[in-house]
This record gives structure tokens, sequence and C-alpha cells, in this order.
């Protein structure tokens, strides 16, 4: 029986790999990078209790092995115009057989880590430096070939392949929806040893130290990520330039951090999902960013993609036409409603009507004696936190 190929080694092709070794298929993946590629920056920073759970089902440990390296805190922070208008410490957990955690924290690479040797224990064989170009769907199977030449023939495909997915290309597929004016700066940056920042997650609208710019810091392994909201009319090389950074980065997390800077990024907020989860012969199946694209806000990307990865591995091991069209479906489900949070989270972040700006004015002064004041603008900012299944997001 032909392999399942799986394009892309990001974290989720990887549990795509994994989801399909453990229904018993053999896996061929393909990566366009080399074996030696390095992937630089925190990117997806939150791997919540469901996708643990997921993953955990997929290989037994690998949940026990990511969480005792990344960072779970117990403290959540949130201040308006430099006055803390929510705060809540959760308990720590009880003494005895330790459980998932909500979630935990720690760089996108160091995930990868962990999977990639999930896969290479599980005997998922790797193809690298495989630059996926064309892709053939036929009744009974797809073909996939790379721009060297070389050929591979499953009987169905997993396309994992991000933001500017190749197989999704060749299949027709469109991305449909919107993105938003303006855009973010994303810091990592190395903890000081002995003067770490405390364990806590901290949001920060309108904060005085950045001209009034909203930002947040959240802790991962070794360090820290700080997002800074710039506004329609900042220019990049104002904000996001590791030069710029060293000018603006006191005044959000203090002295001493400017040589820690580890990496720099921006990104604007896209809210794009795949016109159809799959092909019109239901042999490959769209995941993760090549099926979906959310802004970092609400952690729904990676956590998504990994719940798209396990249902359309158990699509595939059901074999059917019909369970393909039904992951489609569900999965494509997920994603507009993740789409449609990223929205609301969007309207609040950057408001462009007056009205949610003096509602979140009035919040911030009545939060001392209304909490529930502050308990919504701690929550807004990540869009709504239940819905559709299986969604595995918007819980910062």
């Amino acid at each position: 029986m032909n392999p399942v190929v799986v394009v892309g080694a990001g974290p989720v092709g990887l549990s795509a790999a994994l989801g399909l070794r453990a229904r018993g298929l053999d896996v061929v993946l393909l990566e366009a990078d080399p074996k030696d590629r390095e992937r630089p920056g925190s990117r997806a920073l939150f791997v919540h209790r469901e996708t643990l759970g997921l993953l955990d089902g997929m290989r037994p440990g690998i949940a026990a092995e990511i969480t005792s390296y990344g960072r779970t805190w117990q403290t959540k922070r949130t201040l308006y115009r430099g006055r803390e208008v929510y705060s809540r410490t959760f308990p720590p957990p009880p003494p005895g057989p330790p459980g998932l955690p909500p979630f935990t924290s720690l760089r996108q690479v160091d995930t990868e880590r962990f999977l990639r040797a999930a896969c290479e224990r599980a005997g998922v064989e790797f193809v690298w430096d495989a630059h996926v170009t064309a892709v053939r769907t036929a009744p009974a199977g797809v073909t996939l070939t790379a721009e060297d030449g070389r050929t591979w023939t499953g009987a169905y495909a997993v396309a994992a392949d991000g933001a500017r997915s190749t197989v999704r290309r060749e299949l027709g597929i469109a991305m449909q929806g919107t993105h938003g004016e303006g855009f973010h700066v994303v810091v990592d940056v190395a903890d000081v040893p002995g003067a770490e920042l405390p364990l806590e997650r901290v949001f920060h609208y309108e904060h005085p130290g950045v001209g009034g710019r909203s930002v947040m810091r959240v802790p991962f392994t070794g360090g820290f990520q700080v997002d800074l909201q710039c506004r329609d009319d900042d220019a990049e090389e104002e904000y996001g330039t590791e030069e710029a950074i060293r000018r603006w980065l006191p005044a959000v997390v203090g002295d001493g951090y400017g040589e820690r800077i580890l990496w720099v990024s921006t990104y604007r907020f896209l809210r794009k999902v795949a016109a159809s989860f799959t092909d019109s012969h239901r042999r490959v199946l769209l995941v993760g960013e090549a099926a979906h694209l959310f802004p970092p806000f609400g952690a729904r990307g990676m956590n998504s993609g990994i719940a798209d990865a396990a249902a359309a591995a158990e699509a595939v091991a059901a074999g059917t036409a019909g369970a393909v069209a039904e992951f489609a479906e569900v999965r494509r489900a997920a994603g507009l409603f993740n789409s449609a949070a990223a929205g609301a989270a969007l309207d609040h972040l950057r408001p462009r009507r007056r009205t949610v700006r003096v509602k979140q004015r009035a919040a911030a002064a009545l939060a001392p004696v209304l909490p529930w004041c502050g308990s919504w603008l701690e929550h807004a900012p990540y869009g709504p936190r239940h819905g559709a299944p299986a969604v595995a997001g918007g819980k910062y």
C-alpha cells in the first residue's frame, strides 16, 4: 500500500504524520528546507491543554515532554494607561501525579524539536530538500512532483505547507477573507540570568511609555515575547527595527535588555480561510496555515492547525470519500469560527468606532468598584473563547 504523503515539516505537518503513524499508516513527510535548517523566532508560543491531549493520543508521553520544558504561569495582569485594572493568580496545581496544565509556553522551534523526535521514533520517513511544485489528483490517489523531478504517489496527501501553500495553489483552492490595517511588532528577548521578570502574562492598553500604543508581554522558556500594536500611520522603521526597539523597549520591560534581543518580526491581522479543505476527488486534505490564517492573538493558529491534523489523520485512516468530506466540512466550520473570533478581537484591539474606545475608558475607570469591567478588558482582546468544537484557541 502506498504511504500517505504529508507536505510540510512544521508543527502541524509533524502532528499529522504522528497521527497517521498512530493509526498504523506509513508516512512520507516532504519538506522543502534542508535537514539542518534553522527556524528563528518564537512564532507560535502556546500549546493548549486540548492540543496537548491530542498530541498525547498520537504519541503517549509527548505532552509530558513538552510541558516539562515549557512554562506555565499562574498570574494574568491587565493595565490601562499605566493603572492595573485586572489581575488574577491561579492556585498552583495540587500535589500528586501531574495532569495536563491549561497551557504551556515555549518557542515554536522547541515544539517542533519534540514533535520531530517523536516522528523519528514513530518511523516517519523524512525527505528533505523536497520542494513540491506540482500536484495531480485522481479518483484513486494523488501524485506530487518536486522541482528536481522526483515524484511521490499516495492514496492521500495532507498539505501542511503553510501560508503560501503550493499544494493549495496547485489545486486551485482560493483563500477568502480580509486583512487589517496597521501592523504589530513582535520581539523575542532573552532573560537576564538571575534577574528574570515575573512569570506572568501582562497586557497593557495604551501604554504611556510607548505613546499610548498597546503592548503585551508573554513569557516562554528562556525569555519572553513583547508584542507592540502600532498605529495605521506608523512607519515600520520607527518601531519594527532592532535599533528602534532598543529605544522603546526599556519603557516596557526596564533597562538591560537592548542587547538581549533574539528575534524581531512584524505582522498584520490576516483572517483568511480556504474555500475548501479538500480537492474534488477527496484525496488531499488541507491543514494549518495551508487552510487558514489567523493573527497571533488568541493562539488559534498552531492549536487549531494541530486539531486539523488530528482530524485529517482520522479521516485518512477511515479511507472513504465521505470521511474526508466530513473532515473538510467540520474543520472549515472551525476555521470560520476562529476567523470571526479574531475579527471580534480586532474590533477591540484596533477600534474604529469611538463608542468602543469610550467603553474601554469607562470600563477602566469602573474596574476598581466593578470587577467585571476589568474582566471584560482582560478577555476582550482575545475574542470569544468558546464555540465550535475542537477549535483550540482563544485562551491566553
